[in-house]
């Protein structure tokens, strides 16, 4: 395979697979993205350096990259962007490309508290914060557990308080009234996503 046929493939399935992905080619590789993250600093690969590897063919280092899991939907980078890019929508679509294929960094932590979300959510249609948070700290060992929850005693403390934490929700916590619905619609989500991922 040739290079520049191998650069096209990528840029191809990222244009048909990831979510507002035709824009990528439109980056003029200004950095205003870059300049404007609030985690700029801490990315392994800038907006727009991604989008320059996508176009150089990059796929594994793209799809292995840490950089998709550091946006935080602020949405200052779609904001100040010359060219209007959707980079946020962008970044989401390049980190659920990753996950499908199995790419994602080991223990990168937004996408560990992504699926522990959305297994917390999937069970009631509401998610049991108590739950999720309980989850996040003892991921890694009862041990680091205990300190971890020890460490965000107060934080804990003030959501009681505060009537935001019910230490009840331990036991199951509340869910919304049509569970069947819910699960009708998750499953018909599924199935229009392998849809149009066959037609991709």
């Amino acid at each position: 395979m040739s290079i520049e046929k191998y650069r096209r493939n990528f840029l191809k399935e990222v244009e048909e697979r990831v979510e507002e992905g035709h824009w990528v080619k439109m980056c003029m590789q200004c950095g205003v993205c870059a300049g404007s993250c609030p985690l700029g600093p801490h990315w392994e690969h800038t907006p727009q350096k991604i989008f320059m590897m996508i176009r150089a063919g990059k796929r594994e280092e793209v799809l292995t990259s840490d950089s998709m899991w550091m946006c935080t939907s602020c949405y200052n980078c779609i904001v100040r962007c010359p060219r209007k890019l959707p980079i946020t929508h962008i970044m989401h679509g390049l980190a659920y490309l990753a996950k499908r294929e199995g790419l994602v960094p080991k223990n990168q932590p937004t996408a560990q508290f992504g699926q522990m979300f959305w297994d917390n959510l999937v069970k009631t249609g509401r998610v049991n914060e108590l739950k999720l948070s309980l989850g996040m700290y003892f991921k890694d060992g009862f041990g680091q557990g205990i300190k971890n929850a020890m460490a965000m005693q107060s934080v804990g403390l003030g959501m009681m308080k505060a009537k935001r934490l019910n230490p009840m929700e331990i036991m199951g916590g509340h869910g919304i009234k049509d569970k069947s619905g819910f699960s009708a619609m998750l499953k018909k989500a599924r199935e229009l996503e392998d849809a149009r991922r066959k037609l991709a």
